[in-house]
């Protein structure tokens, strides 16, 4: 079979994958977290195109204490491209062709359930780069949702029940938390929930304080006010030895609109203030519903031996997991 062959096929099922019954059963995806299958014949691999690719995806993974790339790419030649390859969890083709018009699809569960697919179609290898650039930035973040939807999935299959009632008594809503998390400290405004393993912590700090009239959002606040509580309420392991945002990187803030919620996203890194340890983190700052208060889902991973990557996406999902309570019927109140 022809790449063009190869290619065409592939882009009819993903044409009639726009018409899936939902009630189609698919088999589980298959592969590593964060790892995309590139579909692309070695010559353009070595080329052009693939230096773009992997400009775009592999790019390093931002504020983590050692260099990782966004994704793990796995080039698999578009003429050798099997059924064990089709049920992968994300995939991206690129169809080289002067008749089909140009552009990028997006597809999910094509061959398989969780799956992202992703074609891009151009009539030469120096354009199709040249389109994968123009909307690099909506491919990394269709990747990084399905990423974080399978994680989203899990958490809620297997969520840990005994946390979410004092998150939501402090906050008005929760976010997932799968089996293995704990609740370690509670307070009127702060709580330490972590799933701590014998190499590994996963932990996410939930704590709020009055909104301010204006600038509650700057990078300078919102690291201020996680010194002030970090200080107060994560020890290390010694004494007046405490938790503190590092200075070694300039944490950056982000505004973020996701699936009706607005609010402030803080990467960087943080450490021990009078010992050794330290790691990424991320943030969620946002209002209250009555506007009074400014809560924030703190996320941080712990893993000095190992990569962190997939930690911390992990514990990321968990802060895009919240859902405000909703209010009760008449039923339930009764």
């Amino acid at each position: 079979m022809s790449t063009r062959q190869f290619i065409g096929i592939a882009a009819a099922v993903l044409m009639l994958a726009g018409c899936r019954s939902n009630g189609t059963l698919l088999p589980n995806v298959s592969g590593k977290a964060g790892e995309i299958i590139v579909a692309m014949d070695r010559n353009e691999w070595d080329g052009n195109l693939g230096s773009a690719t992997r400009d775009l995806l592999a790019a390093e993974y931002p504020f983590l204490p050692q260099v990782e790339p966004m994704f793990s790419l796995s080039n698999v030649p578009a003429t050798g491209f099997a059924d064990l390859f089709k049920v992968h969890r994300n995939l991206l083709f690129f169809n080289i062709s002067a008749t089909d018009k140009s552009g990028v699809i997006y597809r999910n569960d094509v061959w398989a359930h969780p799956q992202c697919v992703i074609q891009v179609t151009a009539p030469s290898s120096d354009s199709a780069a040249t389109i994968l650039k123009e909307n690099g930035e909506r491919i990394i973040s269709t990747f990084e949702q399905a990423e974080r939807d399978r994680i989203i999935a899990n958490s809620k299959l297997y969520e840990e029940h005994s946390i979410p009632p004092a998150v939501k008594a402090m906050t008005g809503g929760s976010p997932h938390f799968p089996s293995g998390y704990k609740l370690r400290k509670k307070s009127a405004d702060f709580l330490w929930i972590a799933d701590d393993k014998q190499y590994v912590t996963q932990g996410v700090l939930i704590y709020k304080y009055p909104a301010a009239e204006k600038e509650n959002f700057t990078v300078e606040n919102i690291i201020a006010r996680r010194n002030e509580f970090m200080k107060a309420n994560v020890p290390g392991m010694f004494d007046n030895t405490y938790m503190i945002t590092s200075e070694a990187l300039k944490p950056e803030v982000s505004f973020i609109r996701y699936r009706g919620r607005q609010f402030a996203e803080t990467r960087g890194l943080w450490e021990v203030y009078g010992d050794f340890m330290g790691g990424p983190f991320v943030s969620h700052s946002f209002y209250s519903k009555d506007g009074k208060d400014i809560i924030v889902l703190d996320g941080f991973v712990y893993a000095p031996k190992y990569d962190k990557r997939q930690y911390l996406r992990q514990v990321e999902a968990i802060l895009y997991s919240f859902e405000w309570e909703e209010p009760k019927s008449d039923e339930e109140k009764e």
